[in-house]
């Protein structure tokens, strides 16, 4: 077809003008390395504080993210990425990548797809002949047939697969590795006709170094979503084992390490406070949303029920710890260490600190939060320790990792240590005086 192999020569000569829209954890720092490997790019978000800061060279994306400040600052730099408000630039794009948020609604656990269709609406009304659009982001089985597909067609007036091309390859990024994986993960590209999906890795090649395998687009969307929900069925097992281990007074630490000795597959994740971020907490839904009145699933569903409520399965250990010394919750000063859903980054989406600081403000209870990379909570770690009768782990960050636990102590005024992430272990608190409870560690 002409379109596309102009659109190839185009590719080849880097003379293809890209377009991200949505600068968030996956589009910018995409953007950002299909610039730095020779294309112009724009970037288009609603954020008109976002926009500003990329276009002064600044990363917009807080937490430890290596190479990705000095990688946006020489880019735009450069000339070959800049930012924008305006969709109308669109038009001059001969490729739309497109990463926009697609949660889940959190009643009813279908997919709320507002942002993803605005931002296909604005593409349909500047979207010219010939232009390849690549989603990104995750999205439920059978979108790109049911909502990709007719939406632009309808609002552009142009037949996909004739006048522009559409394909969907689903990111796979961790905040902390953004980089990292977007160049050493492999990737699928679901795409409506293998010269199509021939076009999109051509394209990725230029940022990857990784295997790019073609398939139609309910394919790649399914192997995203299962790929996450495979994640958190084994999180969700890793959990009610550890809780196993609390109840019989076990240590699910030392019971991970010999069961992996076992001569049989065994990969036991770790447990923890809760699953948060922008993938594990939604896409198990997204697998399943559109399989209501048609199938009933059982594991997918009481994985995300074991999940979600681990924060407040902390609030119990804190409860059960404030016990052991005569308190309750009502009027206890706690201190949570870590807001964040992960280590190391300013990332709170559905981060498990939220459902559980919510339950202890509702229980009476005075919390103090703090958190090194999250801008409300950055600050003195001894003012919101100081006093504290509990203090409740949330976050393994770098530096809660290296804290001086007998400093800790010292500041704190009471002794209650509730421990979600492994960040100390018992008997080092203990015999600093501290009165644990912690996720998979029983109390013989």
């Amino acid at each position: 077809m002409e379109y596309l192999a102009d659109l190839k020569n185009k590719i080849k000569s880097k003379e293809a003008k890209v377009a991200v829209v949505g600068l968030g954890y996956v589009g910018t720092p995409v953007a950002a390395l299909f610039a730095e490997a020779g294309f112009d790019v724009l970037g288009v978000d609603i954020q008109e504080e976002k926009v500003k800061k990329i276009n002064k060279g600044i990363n917009p994306i807080e937490g430890k993210e290596p190479g990705l400040t000095e990688l946006i600052e020489k880019v735009v730099k450069s000339g070959r990425f800049q930012a924008s408000l305006d969709y109308a630039k669109l038009k001059n794009a001969d490729v739309i990548i497109i990463s926009v948020e697609t949660p889940v609604d959190a009643e009813t656990k279908t997919p709320r797809y507002l942002a993803l269709r605005s931002a296909l609406e604005s593409i349909g009304k500047n979207l010219k002949r010939s232009t390849l659009i690549v989603l990104e982001s995750t999205v439920a089985p059978r979108t790109m047939v049911d909502l990709l597909k007719p939406v632009l067609e309808e609002v552009s007036g142009l037949k996909s697969g004739q006048e522009f091309f559409l394909a969907h390859c689903p990111e796979q990024l961790k905040p902390g590795k953004l980089i990292k994986n977007i160049r050493g993960c492999d990737r699928v590209i679901g795409a409506f006709g293998n010269d199509v999906g021939e076009v999109v890795k051509m394209l990725y090649s230029e940022i990857v170094d990784v295997d790019l395998d073609i398939t139609d687009p309910l394919t790649a969307e399914i192997v995203k979503t299962a790929s996450n929900t495979y994640r958190d069925v084994q999180i969700a097992f890793a959990n009610e084992l550890a809780m196993i281990c609390e109840a019989l007074g076990a240590d699910f630490y030392k019971v991970r390490e010999f069961a992996s000795k076992v001569p049989t597959v065994v990969d036991l994740h770790f447990p923890g406070a809760g699953v948060g971020g922008h993938c594990i907490p939604k896409d198990p839904w997204l697998l399943i949303s559109p399989l209501k009145g048609k199938l009933e699933t059982k594991i997918i569903p009481d994985a995300r029920y074991i999940n979600d409520s681990m924060p407040f399965h902390i609030v119990e250990l804190l409860k059960e710890g404030l016990d052991s010394v005569g308190k309750g919750l009502e009027g206890t000063k706690v201190a949570v260490l870590g807001y964040a859903y992960l280590p190391n980054s300013d990332d709170t989406r559905d981060a498990p600190s939220i459902p559980m600081i919510k339950e202890l403000k509702n229980l009476g209870a005075e919390v103090r939060v703090h958190d090194p990379y999250v801008e409300e909570y950055k600050g003195d770690l001894k003012k919101a320790v100081e006093g504290a009768d509990a203090l409740v782990m949330m976050v393994a960050h770098d530096e809660y990792l290296n804290l001086d636990w007998k400093k800790v102590k010292e500041w704190m005024g009471g002794n209650i240590l509730t421990d979600g992430r492994n960040v100390i272990s018992k008997e080092k608190a203990t015999k600093l005086g501290f009165s644990y409870r912690g996720v998979g560690i029983g109390n013989p």
